[in-house]
């Protein structure tokens, strides 16, 4: 739906107002999803007046497998207004990831111009999407919603976010430090991201990768409207996990390193063991022996820890399964 306009004599091409999408996965959203959609009616019809997007601008629900009644609310925002709220019903939970994308693929199939993803307990503040609009309209095809403070985050949630960016920059994957999911993506962006088939899912790494202009656009994230965090500690390590072995190969490089180094450690033992011997000094080369076997033994665990999580992550991609399985859409 995106089309060009070109100014007369000038060689400049401005776009004309962009329909959007918006695409809220849910997963057990049900106390928060009325605010939720009330905001975001609003904003549409503030950025509709304002002649910043166009007049057909929707909002894309997609249920992750709920278990509570987040479906039937969706069902009821669509009776109350169908040309605004639609919904995507997935037959089994498949995680944030996929109920995104699945998302993000709605909105393409559905010729919207741009597209604009955000969780849905309204952290993400949705006053930003004016800026992104405005960075989209300046000839951005990706716009990031990035963090300005983690004033909100405990101590150990914050320090441990900046040691994931850091780590996946030293791994070699490109991230966006501080942003999440809360992005811009035109047109030309999805159909990019529609060609990647992989299984294992991981669109802060995936989305870098495309290419296209960016830009960003800070926000301050607000708390909770509603309910209760779907990533609690364990996800948030198995996310971190997905990351770093869906876009590098380095730990694996890294065992080549152990391997040498624990070869190392196991001569300089060995020589040491021998001077123990031929000194009298048996039971000190009784704990060098020990302290070998547990070094030897840890990097050797680990090894195959990591080779391990590979070979998973082959396993899955061989197979070809769907992603997921769309149960009904509105």
């Amino acid at each position: 739906m995106t089309s060009d306009v070109k100014m007369s004599g000038q060689n400049s091409r401005v776009k004309r107002e962009p329909t959007l999408a918006f695409v809220i996965p849910c997963y057990n959203e049900e106390a928060a999803l009325h605010v939720t959609a009330g905001a975001l009616k609003t904003k549409i019809r503030q950025l509709e007046d304002s002649h910043a997007i166009a007049k057909d601008s929707i909002v894309i629900f997609v249920d992750d497998g709920s278990s509570d009644e987040t479906w039937n609310v969706i069902e009821g925002l669509h009776r109350d207004d169908s040309i605004v709220f639609h919904g995507v019903k997935l037959a089994h939970n498949r995680g944030h990831q996929n109920a995104l994308f699945a998302g993000l693929m709605r909105a393409l199939s559905l010729d919207v111009d741009a597209a604009v993803s955000m969780d849905a307990d309204l952290q993400d503040d949705p006053d930003a999407v004016d800026a992104m609009v405005q960075e989209y309209m300046q000839g951005a095809e990706i716009v990031y919603g990035v963090r300005d403070n983690r004033e909100t985050d405990t101590a150990f949630k914050r320090g441990t976010a900046h040691a994931f960016y850091a780590l996946m920059k030293w791994l070699g994957t490109e991230t966006v430090p501080d942003h999440a999911d809360y992005r811009l993506m035109s047109r030309t962006a999805l159909q990019a991201l529609s060609q990647y088939k992989e299984s294992n899912l991981f669109l802060r790494g995936l989305v870098p990768s495309l290419g296209f202009k960016t830009a960003k656009v800070y926000y301050k994230r607000g708390t909770r409207v509603a309910g209760e965090s779907k990533y609690p500690l364990g996800k948030m390590i198995s996310f971190a996990v997905e990351g770093v072995t869906s876009f590098s190969t380095k730990p694996l490089t890294m065992i080549t390193g152990l391997g040498l180094f624990s070869v190392f450690v196991g001569i300089v033992m060995l020589v040491y063991t021998l001077v123990s011997v031929f000194s009298g000094h048996a039971v000190a080369g009784w704990g060098s022996m020990m302290c070998s076997m547990w070094i030897l033994g840890g990097f050797i665990l680990l090894a195959l820890g990591i080779t391990g999580e590979y070979i998973a992550k082959i396993y899955l991609e061989v197979k070809a399964r769907p992603r997921y399985i769309v149960e009904t859409t509105l």
